[in-house]
């Protein structure tokens, strides 16, 4: 028994690393999309009935609610990773797939909305994964920075952190306003910084 719990303990952290296995990708593209449409205390019931699995199999993969938020979190965040350098390859030019990748990132940000809340007394998880966000997602949103500049243009004042940070509270009101369209904000926030190196 012993063993089982300690084995049971040690499979968020190494699930949560790294690309889920096909059955566990299921499960968090599922509830990512029940959390943005009702929040992260969405029950159970709901994230498994949209993944099509019993109850069961989300407690199986995810004891604990902070561990199944956590691991949406990573897997989001990895999603945004990847999707950098594929859309720099298959975009019609630098600057699409720099569009492209902040229009994901806008899901993300909606995404993980009221993750502070579900891993309320845990600052130093939330550090670990604001650390994380930030080691993965600066550098690729600063190689499409780089590579949607005009050949030959000053480099632009704005480092990808200080984009994404604008990015991020462009985003703020977004869940509790229909009417705020963060989307396009954020498409003229690139305009904007897109257009200092010209100047």
């Amino acid at each position: 028994m012993a063993d089982t719990h300690r084995e049971q303990s040690r499979v968020p952290r190494s699930r949560n690393v790294g690309r889920p296995r096909q059955s566990e990708q299921a499960l968090l593209d599922a509830a990512a999309a029940v959390f943005v449409t009702s929040g992260v205390d969405a029950p159970v019931r709901e994230i498994a009935a949209k993944a099509g699995v019993g109850v069961g199999t989300i407690y199986r993969h995810f004891p604990t609610r902070p561990e199944l938020v956590v691991a949406v979190y990573r897997h989001q965040v990895e999603a945004c990773a990847e999707a950098g350098p594929r859309l720099l390859a298959e975009s019609a030019s630098p600057e699409a797939a720099l569009r492209a990748w902040v229009a994901l990132f806008v899901d993300f940000l909606v995404t993980k909305h009221g993750l502070a809340g579900a891993l309320q007394g845990d600052n130093a998880g939330s550090d670990a994964l604001h650390t994380y966000f930030v080691g993965r997602l600066v550098p690729v949103c600063g190689s499409l920075l780089e590579a949607a500049r005009e050949p030959g243009a000053a480099a632009t004042e704005i480092d990808a952190y200080n984009v994404l940070k604008g990015i991020g509270n462009l985003c703020i009101s977004a869940s509790s306003d229909a009417q705020y369209d963060a989307a396009a904000l954020v498409q003229l926030l690139i305009s904007g910084v897109l257009a200092r190196g010209d100047r």
